[in-house]
């Protein structure tokens, strides 16, 4: 591999970015692609597919074979709000191969005990997230039903572009949320962004059918949506 290739390999992933190595098997030629060239890359939808995928795979273009070496960051969730959902979606988490920190400044309930294996942290959203440097491969879900708490987390994630944001509430809740979104200066198109209520719509009613919908949301925002670029259109 050329020494500039395998720096800005480096440098993405120090960086938390996507890219992709593309090598020709014949021939050997390589070149580096990052999320917004896609576009105007002849291997496009195959390199996208890969990205959304998060796996290196060999791949056929008009009768030539490519190997797509894949270098996407590791998937992060940030929960705010150590709950019931919390406790029954922190295992499921796990198994889905994520990371999990779990935010919540009310201390009788961020405890190490209710959540044995997994990061809590018992500050506000506000302190935490900015430090944390969350991105596009970080995923937030707000349980608390507390706008002190959820709304400051919630406007981090939609600065940050996560590729996902969910808020628990009803529907009358979610347009309280709107409003003083809106009243921050975010605009529709942004607050659209955020899953409200949250979850896929199974019929969940148990903390732990909740907390199914949700990963299951999130996972569809991961591999099925059109893949978040880096830098916004």
């Amino acid at each position: 591999m050329r020494r500039d290739l395998l720096t800005q390999l480096n440098d993405a992933r120090r960086e938390r970015r996507a890219a992709v190595l593309v090598t020709a098997l014949e021939g050997g030629e390589q070149r580096f692609v990052t999320p917004e060239l896609l576009a105007s890359d002849p291997l496009g939808e195959e390199l996208d597919a890969a990205l959304r995928a998060g796996k290196s795979r060999l791949v056929e273009h008009d009768g030539k074979s490519y190997f797509l070496t894949v270098q996407v960051p590791p998937v992060r969730l940030v929960v705010i709000g150590a709950v019931h959902i919390s406790q029954a979606l922190a295992p499921m988490v796990k198994l889905a191969g994520f990371d999990m920190v779990i935010v919540d400044p009310r201390t009788a309930f961020a405890t190490p005990e209710r959540f044995p294996d997994v990061e809590v942290i018992a500050d506000w959203p506000e302190t935490v997230l900015p430090p944390m440097k969350i991105d596009r491969y970080t995923g937030i879900c707000c349980f608390t039903h507390d706008p002190k708490i959820d709304d400051p987390a919630l406007e981090e994630a939609l600065r940050a572009q996560c590729f996902y944001i969910g808020a628990l509430g009803s529907r009358k809740t979610h347009g309280k949320r709107v409003e003083r979104l809106l009243a921050k200066g975010f605009s529709k198109s942004d607050i659209a962004r955020i899953s409200a209520p949250i979850g896929l719509d199974i019929g969940a009613v148990t903390p732990s059918e909740i907390a199914v919908s949700v990963l299951g949301e999130i996972i569809l925002a991961l591999r099925k949506k059109p893949l978040r670029t880096e830098v916004r259109p």
